[in-house]
Formats: structure tokens, sequence, C-alpha cells
């Protein structure tokens, strides 16, 4: 993870930058406004940590400017002013979240950690396609060369993770790992059962079959 750091303290900015590397992220400094605007618009970066009081250029000019240029990186603000208005202006600007000083590197960690978790889970995809079967994983709307197929929920699921996993092969371990969560007695054939029942759906009435058999492995979806 890349993370932009606008901070004109020496001392705070090596201590941040320090405790981020140690965490295992990678850091670029900056240490006045201007740069930090030219950074944030021509470098991609996961994060960016920008203090308000900057030379040249303020923190709020700074991602303001850069949200209207089109800049998506996540920001947080650092600041020793703590009001309410003093937030609210920060958060208007385009950031998201705002710390005071003094703080603990802990609580910017784990600041930084749940932005991290948002935006990965907003970049997440919405729908998965394989040749013509396609899901919509809000609406669980499955359908094949635009029929709509209906499947039971253990049915939707085990599609589900065949096609996140479509192009390699899945075994019978892991398909009950992962779509019911625990492990069955070995002689259960509930995977089998489903298969059938899922082949039946997606593949019976179109020449090309996409679930197969992989013996002495697993399945496949491609």
């Amino acid at each position: 993870m890349n993370i932009l750091l606008i901070e004109d303290d020496a001392k705070t900015a090596d201590f941040i930058a320090r405790g981020f590397t140690q965490s295992g992220f990678t850091v670029t400094s900056v240490d006045n406004g201007t740069a930090g605007l030219e950074k944030l618009q021509s470098a991609p970066f996961d994060i960016a940590v920008v203090d308000v009081m900057l030379p040249g250029l303020d923190g709020i000019s700074v991602v303001r400017q850069a949200r209207q240029s089109g800049c998506l990186t996540p920001v947080i603000f650092l600041s020793a002013k703590g009001s309410v208005e003093d937030k609210i202006s920060g958060l208007q600007a385009g950031g998201d979240d705002y710390l005071s000083k003094p703080f603990s590197f802990s609580e910017l960690l784990a600041r930084i950690q749940a932005m991290l978790r948002r935006a990965q889970s907003l970049s997440q995809p919405t729908q998965l396609t394989v040749a013509d079967l396609t899901i919509d994983l809000l609406t669980r709307k499955v359908t094949r060369a635009g029929k709509r197929i209906e499947l039971q929920p253990q049915e939707y699921s085990l599609l589900e993770y065949l096609m996140k996993n479509s192009g390699k092969i899945v075994s019978r371990t892991m398909i009950l790992e992962h779509v019911w969560e625990y492990n069955f007695d070995p002689q259960t054939n509930i995977v089998e059962t489903r298969l059938c029942r899922l082949r039946e759906k997606i593949d019976k009435e179109f020449e090309r079959k996409l679930i197969r058999t992989v013996r002495g492995f697993g399945y496949v979806l491609e």
C-alpha cells in the first residue's frame, strides 16, 4: 500500500513515516502544499495523510483542488485545530476523516486501515460474467444468454464461488469450506448433488457446457 504524507513538521513527518514503514506501507513524504497537490494529481496513492497548516498551499485547499481535478484518493486530515467547525470544513473540502493533534500513532493506523477497507469494499465488482453467464451480486439475479435462471440459495452460493474462481480448479473440500463454511462428513455427497442440480439449470439447455469435472482434482467453471 502506498501512502502520501503531506506534513511540514519534520519531527512529526519522521514519526509518522517510520510508523507506516514498520507497518508495511510505502511512504512518500512532501513538506508543502504545492508539492503535495502535484503528487496527488500525478501519482496513484492508496491513501493520503494531509496536515491542514502547510506552507505554500494549506491542506484544505490541497484536497479541494485535488478533488476538483478528479482525484479520488482517500484523505485523512491532521490538524491542531480540532473544533467541530474545523472538522466540518475539512470533510466538506473532500476529506474522508479528520484527526486532531496530538494523536497516537495506533489511532492513526487504525483509521487508515478502516479507510482502506472501505475503499476496497467500494471497488469490489457488482457483477460477475463468464462467457454468456452473468451474476448480479447486488440483486442475486442470474442470467445466461439473457435468460433468467432461478437458483436456490445454496445453488447460488455455489455458482458465485465457482465464478469468482473461474478458470481455476476447486476441490470438493474447498467448496465445502467456502460455500457451507464448515466440514461435512467425508462421505457426504452434498457437493455432487448440488453441482448436478446447478448443471441442470446452467448447462442443460445450452450447447456450450461451462461447469466441468476434472477427475481426481475437482471442478472448474470456464
